[in-house]
């Protein structure tokens, strides 16, 4: 299937806009749990439950990227997208009219949604950096800004724009919850489907007027080399890359999921009241931030590198992780936990932008769709360790109020963060076979080389 002709290259990131302000919808999972968790409600789910559909709608996502940048290079990217739009769209209206159970929750929001996100998902970023070699970090971030400023939209229309539409909204009878989620599957699925006319590659051999691909140095290639998945496999940054990717990951996915259970705890403790309104607005500024953080780590890593912008982010996540509990269990304060989620959303946004444009430029421009599916395994794992991680010390209080058993989590995921920085300095970009044996061919000759004598020639 064929998009329509594009000949400004902005429009694509218009598209890729639309289909990530819709994919964004998995991070708008915590304004539901306070709901489906109440023990006098109609849901009755545990903690560890809803972190479960969340996880799985994470996992399915991770996996369903691996395998659409593998179809896409067969489809073409306006199929693929559509493709996510029908499917997103499916799991959340079959939520919203049969989705009373954690089971059927389970299977409509977290693996059917979460194989929805996951077709469309890389179809913009791989679009995007084929059309903008020359702002690769930038574009990545535009290309996916949408996603975080998505959650913010979702977040707020659900919980508090217009009255909320979980306070005021029942769709063919549906319970609260449910009616939401038929609501968003519509909205979702139409969003997607007009962004997936624009998802279309640029002509062969594409070069924005005026630009050179650089040449590539110690720990940047630029996209110039050629990795086909197999061959980045084979090669250790892979695995380093992936593994600061996955600790980078977990610590926002863990804050994510709990942003509303933690902050309710932590400032009901020092008694101040509006709890779970301050959360509500932490969860809304964390989701802006998020946004926020995918442009700007982009725009920033065009002009120090990725690497350096990798360290940089990983460690300001570990530092603000590892104070997070101490500073707000002990001192409660609603603005500063409003602050500190913006500075979690930012620097985890900034993953999204950083680790596709870094695969792109260590293993090539063209191959990145197929390539980053692999890496984005890392955020798969990420997306069960890191809700998993916070709903199982919670369990831990059987109900009681115990806000102490956050501290834990929240120490394990700014180690995590710290980790994730010393491996990326070790991290530079990898040479593939064909540039070795470019580079020995093109190099000068030295004054060793001039010493030598002269090879007979064959007979």
């Amino acid at each position: 299937m064929k998009g329509l002709k594009v000949t400004n290259r902005w429009v694509v990131v218009v598209g890729a806009i639309m289909i990530q302000l819709a994919l964004g919808a998995i991070y708008a999972w915590s304004v539901f749990t306070k709901i489906l968790t109440d023990p006098e409600g109609i849901y009755q789910f545990s903690a560890s439950q809803t972190a479960w559909i969340f996880s799985l709608g994470l996992t399915a996502f991770a996996a369903m990227v691996v395998l659409a940048g593998k179809w896409q290079a067969k489809t073409g990217p306006t199929l693929m997208a559509l493709l996510s739009g029908l499917t997103l769209g499916a799991g959340y209206i079959l939520g919203g009219l049969f989705g009373d159970t954690f089971i059927e929750q389970l299977i409509y929001i977290g693996l059917i949604s979460g194989a929805g996100i996951g077709l469309g998902y890389v179809v913009p970023i791989a679009v995007g950096i084929k059309w903008f070699p020359d702002k690769k970090g930038m574009i990545t971030g535009l290309a996916v800004a949408g996603f975080g400023f998505g959650a913010t939209i979702w977040v707020k229309l659900a919980g508090s724009w217009f009255g909320g539409l979980l306070n005021t909204t029942t769709v063919l009878g549906l319970p609260n919850v449910q009616s939401v989620f038929f609501i968003y599957g519509i909205v979702f699925a139409v969003l997607v489907v007009l962004g997936s006319f624009v998802m279309v590659n640029p002509p062969e051999g594409y070069k924005p007027e005026g630009w050179t691909p650089p040449a590539p140095t110690k720990t940047r290639s630029f996209g110039n080399t050629v990795f086909q998945p197999r061959e980045m496999l084979r090669t250790p940054q892979f695995y380093m890359i992936a593994t600061v990717f996955m600790f980078s990951a977990l610590s926002g996915l863990m804050v994510i999921y709990c942003i509303k259970l933690f902050g309710i705890d932590a400032l009901q403790l020092n008694g101040i009241e509006n709890a779970g309104a301050i959360t509500g607005t932490a969860m809304a500024w964390y989701a802006i931030f998020n946004g926020l953080g995918r442009i700007a780590w982009g725009a920033i890593s065009d002009r120090v590198g990725r690497k350096k912008a990798i360290i940089a982010m990983a460690l300001l996540q570990g530092i603000v992780m590892l104070a997070m509990y101490h500073g707000f269990i002990t001192f409660g304060l609603a603005t500063g936990f409003i602050i500190a989620s913006c500075f979690v959303g930012f620097n985890y946004g900034g993953s999204f932008a950083l680790f596709p444009a870094i695969t792109a430029d260590f293993f090539g421009n063209q191959t990145v769709g197929k390539n980053y599916g692999f890496v984005f395994i890392a955020y798969g794992i990420a997306g069960i360790v890191g809700p998993q991680l916070a709903g199982v010390f919670k369990d831990a209080a059987g109900g009681a109020f115990m806000p102490k058993v956050w501290m834990t989590p929240f120490i394990i995921a700014g180690a995590t963060c710290l980790l994730a920085a010393i491996i990326m300095y070790f991290t530079n970009a990898p040479k593939h076979k064909t540039e070795l044996v470019e580079s020995i061919e093109t190099a000068p000759e030295t004054p060793e080389d001039k010493k030598k004598p002269a090879l007979e020639p064959a007979l």
